[in-house]
């Protein structure tokens, strides 16, 4: 435990940023399995569950959750997924 008391706040900082993060992180990952679901059953709304999930992507590089070229990766994959 630190002593110090900027070191301290620093504590409270990267707590609260951590829970941020690994909500933001969580629904990203449900944002995908939902997409990925929506492909397997081959349901009606699946270009919309694409388009969400490919969002979300975007939105997590913009938070600085993903590295740009992983979230590249993830929506060419959904994207290959989504037109095999």
């Amino acid at each position: 435990m630190p002593n110090i008391k900027s070191a301290k706040k620093r504590v409270n900082v990267i707590a609260v940023k951590t829970a941020r993060n690994k909500a933001n992180r969580s629904a990203l990952r449900t944002e995908i399995k939902k997409a990925n679901a929506a492909i397997e059953a081959g349901a009606e709304d699946k270009a919309v569950a694409v388009r969400a999930a490919i969002k979300k992507i975007d939105q997590a590089v913009a938070k600085g959750l993903l590295h740009k070229n992983t979230a590249a990766r993830k929506k060419s994959a959904l994207a290959k997924k989504a037109n095999a």
